[in-house]
Parts: structure tokens; C-alpha cells; sequence
């Protein structure tokens, strides 16, 4: 059976994601203030990112092994007792989560705020 994360490790993705943009949103008003602030907040930032679109695009990889696995798609085209519009619906949800490129664009967030958390600790050593 497939079940989704439990409710509190989602909540925590979910705040991971806001902490993560309001911490980028932050640096522009703690520019004015005190350049140790604009650090942390920005290092909050790019670990948050890392944590939530880590998450995202486990999400979405998983949404489409489960589409290809369970072959979804001929499944909903296949359904004799839903009409024609609900049909057509189910079929563009279940082959967008194989066709999305979100899953991509999330492992891009991910790998370049990496690379950036890996450059900004050696650029606070030296």
C-alpha cells in the first residue's frame, strides 16, 4: 500500500520551504543591518532549500515510478465507468507527473544550492 510521509516530518518540509524564502527575502533588509545577519539568514536559506526541494523531488520521482509501475495511464484509459471529461482529466494529472519537469527543476535547486553551501563555508574559512 502506498502511504504518504507522516504528517509531522510534512509539516516540517513545509516550513523548511517558507523558513528557506523568507531567509532569502530577509537579506535584502539585513543588508542595511549587520552583514553577520545577512550570513545567517542566507545560510538558513540555502539549507532550507536544499531540505525542501530534496524532499520535492522525492516526491515527484515518486509519483512517477508509481504512474509507470502501476501503469496509471492505461489503467485511467482503460476505465469503462468514468465519463468522458473525468477521463480526460485523470489522464493529463497521471501523464504530467511522468512529463513534468519540476522533478528536474527541483534537483537543479538542490544541486546549486549545494554548490553554493559548499562555496560559501569555504569562502567563511578563508
Amino acid at each position: 500500500m502506498i502511504k504518504p510521509s507522516p504528517k509531522p516530518l510534512r509539516i516540517f518540509f513545509f516550513w523548511s520551504g517558507i523558513i528557506a524564502t523568507l531567509s532569502y527575502r530577509a537579506v535584502i533588509v539585513l543588508n542595511y543591518f549587520d552583514p553577520l545577519w545577512v550570513k545567517i539568514a542566507w545560510y538558513i536559506g540555502t539549507i532550507g532549500f536544499i531540505i525542501y526541494f530534496g524532499h520535492r523531488f522525492q516526491i515527484q520521482t515518486k509519483k512517477a515510478k508509481i504512474v509507470e509501475d502501476l501503469q496509471l495511464i492505461k489503467a485511467v484509459e482503460n476505465a469503462k465507468d468514468i465519463n468522458e471529461e473525468k477521463t480526460q482529466a485523470l489522464c493529463y494529472l497521471v501523464k504530467t507527473s511522468l512529463t513534468s519537469r519540476s522533478r528536474w527543476n527541483s534537483m537543479f535547486i538542490v544541486a546549486m544550492s549545494a554548490l553554493a553551501l559548499i562555496v560559501g563555508i569555504i569562502l567563511d574559512l578563508i
